[in-house]
C-alpha cells in the first residue's frame, strides 16, 4: 500500500513520529522538538470544555502529616520534622471515559494530589498504577485516540485499542495490570496511588536523589469483577463519586500511607533498569520503601464545579528541594498540563481558590481572561525594577543536572526489554488472579481481528509462556501461531 508522507499542519514533512528529541538516549527532552510541542498543544485543545482525559472525577480536602524523617534527602520545609502537617486536596478520576461515563469501567484511575505547603503548592499528578502504556510523550495522544471513539462510528472500539497495544510492546506491563483484578477498584478509597514517574529530591548540600512516590491505601485493596462492575453501572453511574462523598460525610475518613523509594543520583548511570522509563518499576529489594507520612481525606467540597472541576494540577508545581527527572513523558507533562489549564479554565486558573497557594504569592503575571482580583493594583509588571518588586532567590536554585549526548530522535524501543516485568507480575499472581486476568483479556479481544489477536498474544507469550498459552487457548489461537 502506498502511504502519503506525514506532515505538520503547515505541510512540512515529519522525519520521526515515534521518538521525541532528547539530549542523549536518556537525556531530557529538548524545547526545540516542534513536533512534540505541536502534538501536545493540539491534543490539549481537542475537547471543549471537559478535560481531554480524566474528565470524570471526585475530590475532597484533607491533611498530610509527616511521620517519617526524610530531611536528609530534601530541603523542602514540609519534610523538615516529624509531625508537620499541611492541608491538601485530592482528585481521583477515570482516564478514558467522558463526564457521563460509568465509574466502574475498566480503566486506570488518576490520583492527583495538591499539597498547600508553606513554600507553595506541591502537585503530585499520578495514577493508581505504578507504570503507564507509553514511555515517550510523542505517542501519548496517539494512545489516547486509540482508547477514545472511532472517528467513523463515534463508538469505543476494541480493535483500535488492541491494534495500538499490539504494535506497542512497551504497553504490555500496564495492559497486564489493567486487565488484572486491580483493573476495577471497588471504591476510590480501596486503591493505591503512585507517582509512576521518577522525580527527584535534593538537599542543602546539593545532593540529588531520584524518587518514586507510593500512596498505599489503609482501607485495604478491594476490587470488582467485570460482572460486579456491570451490575453497579446499571444502577449507579456515579458509584465511586457517591461512595467517597458519603464515607467522608459519615466520618469514615480514608487514609493512605505515603512512602518513597530513593535512588542516589549516580546509581541511575549503572542501574540494570532504565530508571526514567515510565513502563518500568524499581524492585523493592533494590530500593525498599521508606516511610514519609499519612494522607487523610476529611472534608467534602461545598461546590463541585468550583472545587473539583476547576481543580488544576501540574507536575511542575514543586517547592524547593523537589524536582523533575529526565523521564520523557514527565518532561512533556511539565509543559502540557499548565497549557491545558490555560485553555480549559483560563490563564488565571492558579488564582482560583482551590488552586491558590496558602502562602503569599508574588508574581508579575497581569491581565488575561477572567481576572477576578485587584490585578496587583498599580504595582509594576516588569523585572528588574527599582521600586522594590519581588526578585529571585539564588539560595533555592536546584543543583545542575549533568547531561550528555547529541540532539536526535532516539528510538525508545532500542535496547529496552518490555517483557520481563510483565512476566514477573503474571508469575506473582494467584491462580484465581491469573484466571481473572486471562478471562478479562479474552473477553476484551474476542471480537478483534485475528491478526491483531495473534500479534498481541505473542507479546503475552514472550512475557511468560503460560500467560500467552492461556490467552491463545481462550481465543482459539493455535500455539504454533504464537511460539
Amino acid at each position: 500500500m502506498n502511504k502519503c508522507p506525514m506532515t505538520t499542519a503547515a505541510g512540512t514533512p515529519i522525519a520521526d513520529n515515534q521518538n521525541s528529541q532528547t539530549a542523549g538516549p536518556r537525556g531530557p527532552v529538548l524545547m526545540q522538538d516542534y513536533q512534540l510541542m505541536e502534538k501536545m498543544a493540539h491534543f490539549n485543545r481537542e475537547r471543549v470544555p471537559e478535560r481531554v482525559v480524566h474528565a470524570k472525577g471526585a475530590g475532597a480536602y484533607g491533611t498530610f502529616t509527616i511521620t517519617g524523617d526524610i530531611s536528609r534527602y530534601t530541603r523542602a520545609k514540609l519534610f523538615a520534622k516529624v509531625g508537620k502537617q499541611c492541608e491538601m486536596f485530592g482528585r481521583f478520576s477515570s482516564v478514558a471515559g467522558e463526564m457521563g461515563s460509568a465509574d466502574t469501567a475498566r480503566d486506570p484511575r488518576g490520583f492527583a494530589l495538591k499539597f498547600y505547603t508553606e513554600e507553595g503548592n506541591w502537585d503530585m499528578v499520578g495514577n493508581n498504577t505504578p507504570v503507564f502504556f507509553v514511555r515517550d510523550a510523542l505517542k501519548f495522544s496517539d494512545f489516547i485516540h486509540s482508547q477514545k471513539r472511532d472517528p467513523a462510528t463515534g463508538l469505543r472500539d476494541n480493535t483500535m485499542q488492541w491494534d495500538f497495544w499490539s504494535l506497542s510492546p512497551e504497553s504490555l506491563h500496564q495492559v497486564t495490570t489493567l486487565f488484572s483484578d486491580r483493573g476495577i477498584p471497588a471504591t476510590l478509597r480501596n486503591m493505591n496511588g503512585y507517582s509512576s514517574h521518577t522525580y527527584s529530591l535534593w538537599n542543602d548540600l546539593g545532593e540529588r536523589y531520584w524518587v518514586k512516590w507510593h500512596f498505599k491505601t489503609m482501607q485495604g485493596i478491594k476490587t470488582l469483577t467485570n460482572d460486579e462492575a456491570a451490575k453497579i453501572a446499571g444502577v449507579d453511574l456515579d458509584f465511586h463519586r457517591r461512595d467517597l462523598h458519603a464515607a467522608i460525610e459519615r466520618g469514615e475518613f480514608p487514609k493512605w500511607k505515603v512512602q518513597i523509594q530513593i535512588m542516589p543520583e549516580l546509581d541511575a548511570e549503572t542501574y540494570r533498569i532504565h530508571p526514567f522509563d515510565l513502563t518500568k518499576v524499581w524492585p523493592h529489594k533494590d530500593y525498599p520503601l521508606i516511610e514519609v507520612g499519612i494522607m487523610e481525606l476529611n472534608r467534602n467540597p461545598q461546590n463541585y464545579f468550583a472545587e473539583v472541576e476547576q481543580a488544576a494540577f501540574e507536575p511542575g508545581n514543586m517547592p524547593p528541594g523537589m524536582g523533575a527527572s529526565p523521564d520523557k513523558v514527565l518532561q512533556a507533562r511539565l509543559l502540557s498540563y499548565p497549557d491545558a489549564h490555560r485553555y480549559r479554565i483560563g490563564v488565571n486558573y492558579a488564582a482560583l481558590d482551590v488552586n491558590k497557594p496558602r502562602c503569599p504569592v508574588h508574581t508579575y503575571h497581569r491581565d488575561g481572561q477572567t481576572r477576578f482580583d485587584g490585578n496587583s493594583g498599580g504595582a509594576v509588571n516588569y523585572e528588574p525594577n527599582s521600586v522594590g518588586g519581588p526578585v529571585e532567590d539564588v539560595r533555592i536554585k536546584e543543583p545542575p543536572l549533568k547531561i550528555s549526548g547529541d540532539a536526535d530522535h532516539y528510538d525508545h524501543r532500542d535496547g529496552n526489554e518490555d517483557y520481563s516485568q510483565a512476566g514477573d507480575l503474571f508469575r506473582l499472581m494467584s491462580e484465581d488472579q491469573k484466571m481473572q486476568l486471562v478471562g478479562n483479556l479474552v473477553g476484551a479481544m474476542k471480537e478483534v481481528p485475528h491478526a491483531i489477536q495473534v500479534r498481541q498474544t505473542i507479546h503475552f507469550y514472550k512475557a511468560d509462556h503460560d500467560y500467552g498459552s492461556r490467552v491463545a487457548t481462550g481465543l482459539g489461537i493455535s500455539i504454533d501461531e504464537i511460539s
